[in-house]
């Protein structure tokens, strides 16, 4: 155990100190002298698909004409911050930092990946596969292990399962704590970690075929309505011819050799166009989640990103 503890420690620093990712070989290919196209990535994507991420940017940096950095962070709110700071163009967030008011909006959405024929994914509440847990209710008490404190399936999903039971979020496990990354949520789980976690369904289920020795030490107890798959966002005030180019590209790899590739090693069917709208759903949960007072009188903010610990 201690061994395999050392080693999933060692996995999260390694991914916090590989923050950007580079793209040296588009970048003096592609004949521009212009400004980067600065991209932000978060755990949306997979760890074990990092290799693909040179590829995409190559891709995009010769359909744009211009060179794309893939900037990885950790988190939601260091991306969302950087989007509103200016210091990104683009990105790939989660529908839960989508939603939130902004005042003024400095978000555009531009397409949402399609996945098994749709738009859209699930929470899942998974356990260790050896574990007795049948329902979320089972682990009251217990350790669970989220995702990111703004992630929709890794934490406002199972916040709001709990305020429909209408009960104090912040004492209902003994203790919890964020991963920032969720497959490292499924191995949390599948290392007794954690006695159960919140993860998305799509990596639950891309590790379930790449990693099965790690989420076949899983099992899925909760799963939720369908959500918006995390969405492409711009920025508001990047060019928009430019906005409107990287559209054209992204929309347009499903019909590209050079982008199916990378949409395969995805396992996503495209990026297409959708409404916000797709997102409501969790817009209504986010809203309940800020209007919840637990009988007891005790109130939890949904975004704090505090822990919890209860020994």
């Amino acid at each position: 155990m201690q061994r395999s503890r050392a080693a999933y420690l060692c996995l999260s620093i390694f991914l916090y100190a590989g923050m950007s990712v580079g793209v040296h070989a588009a970048e003096a290919e592609v004949a521009s002298t212009a400004k980067p196209i600065r991209f932000g990535l978060t755990a949306v994507v997979v760890r074990e698909n990092l290799r693909f991420l040179d590829q995409w940017a190559y891709y995009l940096s010769k359909e744009m004409g211009q060179p794309v950095k893939f900037v990885r962070r950790r988190s939601y709110r260091e991306v969302m911050d950087m989007l509103e700071s200016g210091s990104l163009d683009f990105a790939w967030i989660c529908g839960f930092p989508f939603v939130q008011k902004r005042d003024p909006e400095f978000l555009k959405l531009i397409s949402v990946p399609v996945y098994k024929g749709n738009p859209l994914y699930h929470s899942f509440i998974i356990v260790h596969n050896d574990s007795p847990y049948q329902s979320l209710d089972d682990l009251k008490g217990k350790t669970f292990a989220y995702s990111d404190p703004e992630s929709n399936s890794g934490f406002l999903y199972p916040q709001y399962l709990l305020a429909q039971k209408d009960v104090n979020k912040e004492t209902f496990f003994r203790r919890t704590f964020f991963t920032f990354n969720h497959a490292e949520t499924v191995e949390a789980v599948a290392d007794q970690f954690a006695d159960g976690g919140a993860v998305d369904s799509y990596i639950w289920e891309y590790l379930k075929e790449f990693r099965p020795d790690l989420a076949d030490k899983t099992r899925v107890i909760n799963r939720s309505p369908a959500f918006g798959f995390p969405p492409l966002v711009a920025r508001l005030g990047v060019n928009l011819e430019t906005v409107w180019r990287m559209k054209r590209v992204i929309l347009g790899m499903k019909n590209d050799p050079g982008g199916r590739k990378f949409l395969n090693g995805l396992k996503l069917d495209s990026f297409g166009d959708s409404p916000s709208s797709l997102f409501n759903n969790i817009r209504k949960m986010a809203l309940k989640i800020r209007g919840h007072q637990p009988s007891d009188n005790s109130t939890a903010s949904i975004a704090s990103g505090h822990t919890v610990n209860k020994e």
